[in-house]
């Protein structure tokens, strides 16, 4: 077709005269120098000036607060940042090493180590202030240290903001909510006697709790006692407003666990110390149950570093963190990364009942002792969970383990058979966990994208899936295998924490935690544990209701 008639534009030809290769080369053609673009020029307009302004990029990566693996990734595609910086505190320092310790400052537990103790933590660690700054987030992650959190505790609820203030409400028979007093509270009551103290980390046992400070110290209040039965004998006094640990005033403490029999802390440089409970050396020392000195866990704990405690009824679990090193010949990029990780690994001590040691048989443990199974599952534990007679493990990929008694199908496993070594929740394959929280029979697992997943006993309404109507259907029904709590989908919120009450002789109750600081809770809440009003004789919540409370 004719291209006029077509529609399509025609095309303009210009004459262009024939020239010789030679004389459009002899052509006056204006020449530009070339410009090597690298890392490490001497700072000469057109190259990449991270030589000329090392200060800037040190700035750049502390503002961004990146990653230890990050900063590793630099190293290992970049001579820029892992050639001496010449900056104080150390000229020898990388540019990445000094964000890391840069970042490391930013710590609240760090502020205030002296320059002998930093190095100690860094040799701790294996040299390296990135892995420092590894094991540092690591210990943030698995309990919030720092962040705000809920604790659903046996009849009584402890909450911390952001910034550091403490609420609590609940059963207030031994004074555990710390006011002076022995009234219960039906609504969060800031703790008045803690003012100008931040608070990083809490936990609540039966009429008993514990707070730590950003300055490692350790406050409690609630039965005098570090390791007595539930309703057993009461201390020699009760304690209702906190009361400065003495015994610990040496230890900076980042962690506090509480158990049914024992107490247990974790120190800044990862060391664990238990009290009581230690007849017949069960936590592998000598103590009687009034002791209020510390004791280090002693055996295979001794020189390996812990970020993560969890205490159940009558036995203790610790993650470990084992520095791989950092030495890899020639930087390459892919064998360099491989070397930068924690090793991670599981121990535990204490009783071997129902198999919730790990171990593959039912006897105690007086020293702790590795759990070998995650070895054998190739899979690295990233959270540990101890509920009353089970446990539970996140791992770096996302899996979700389980082992101990599985009454009630607490385990996740579609029945209720016990478990005397770790196995995968097969039912949450294709679920990406990053949390989880166990109680007494009870588990919630915490995905990536902020869904909640919870299964085992469904007493007092605290799985969250009772959303039958009023004598309809029945609301407190076991799950066996992991369930969406959908009722928490309508919050439309992402969940950051769950914690669920821990205890064989109190009815639990549940809180979640949203990205921005509110805070839900359902289940028992006969002692006003909930933070919210009952009405017509109620005694617990079926559906999440927000606390009036805003812990951002």
């Amino acid at each position: 077709m004719d291209a006029t008639t077509s529609g399509t534009p025609t095309i303009q030809y210009h004459n262009i005269p024939d020239q010789s290769g030679a004389a459009i080369a002899a052509a006056s053609v204006p020449t530009f120098p070339r410009q090597v673009r690298h890392c490490f020029g001497d700072s000469s307009p057109g190259e990449f000036p991270l030589a000329a302004n090392p200060s800037i990029v040190l700035h750049v990566l502390t503002a961004c607060n990146l990653d230890p693996r990050d900063l590793a990734k630099l190293e290992a595609t970049c001579s820029f940042f892992r050639r001496p910086a010449n900056f104080t505190p150390d000229y020898e320092l990388s540019i990445s090493e000094l964000a890391a310790l840069d970042i490391c400052k930013k710590r609240a537990i760090f502020k205030p180590m002296t320059d002998e103790e930093c190095q100690n933590l860094k040799r701790k660690c294996g040299g390296s202030w990135k892995l420092a700054l590894r094991f540092l987030l690591a210990g943030e992650a698995c309990c919030r240290r720092e962040k705000s959190q809920a604790i659903a505790g046996p009849g009584h609820s402890i909450a911390v903001t952001s910034t550091g203030v403490v609420y609590s409400f609940g059963s207030n028979t031994s004074g555990q909510l710390g006011h002076g007093t022995m009234e219960e509270e039906w609504r969060p009551q800031q703790i008045r006697s803690l003012q100008g103290i931040r608070i990083i980390q809490a936990a609540a046992g039966a009429g008993r709790t514990m707070l730590v400070s950003d300055a490692g110290r350790v406050y409690a209040f609630g039965k005098d006692s570090f390791g007595e039965a539930e309703f057993g004998v009461q201390g020699t006094k009760l304690v209702a407003t906190p009361q400065l640990i003495e015994s610990l005033k040496d230890i900076f403490v980042v962690q506090t666990a509480i158990g049914n029999f024992f107490t247990a802390v974790l120190s800044r440089e990862g060391r664990v110390y238990t009290f009581s409970w230690g007849k017949d050396r069960k936590l592998g020392h000598q103590t009687e149950p009034n002791d209020v000195e510390p004791q280090p866990l002693l055996g295979a704990l001794e020189d390996l570093p812990v970020v993560q405690i969890a205490a159940g009824y009558c036995y203790l679990l610790c993650l470990a963190c084992q520095p791989s090193g950092m030495l890899v010949s020639n930087y390459r990029f892919i064998g360099f990364l491989k070397s930068f990780f924690f090793s991670r690994s599981v121990y535990s001590i204490g009783c071997g009942l129902g198999g919730k040691l790990g171990h593959g048989s039912r006897t105690d443990e007086k020293h702790p002792r590795l759990i070998e199974q995650f070895r054998l599952l190739n899979l690295q534990p990233m959270v540990v969970a101890a509920g009353a007679w089970h446990a539970a493990v996140v791992a770096q990929d996302g899996r979700v383990c389980t082992w101990g008694w599985g009454r009630y199908g607490c385990l996740g496993h579609g029945n209720e058979e016990c478990e005397s070594v770790p196995k995968v929740v097969e039912a949450l394959s294709k679920v990406k966990a990053v949390h989880v929280a166990t109680g007494d029979y009870t588990t919630f697992v915490l995905s990536e994208d902020g869904d909640v997943y919870s299964f085992g006993c469904g007493e007092s309404a605290s799985l969250g899936h009772n959303t039958a109507a009023e004598g309809q259907g029945n609301r407190h029904a076991n799950v066996l295998s992991p369930e969406l709590v959908k009722s928490l989908k309508q919050v439309k919120e992402k969940v950051v924490q769950i914690s669920l009450t821990n205890s064989i002789h109190w009815n639990a109750h549940t809180f979640a935690l949203t990205e921005s600081g509110k805070l839900y809770a359902f289940g028992a809440g006969d002692k006003g544990q909930l933070g919210v009003e009952l009405m017509n004789n109620q005694t617990e919540r079926i559906n999440p209701e927000r606390i009036d409370i805003d812990l951002e």
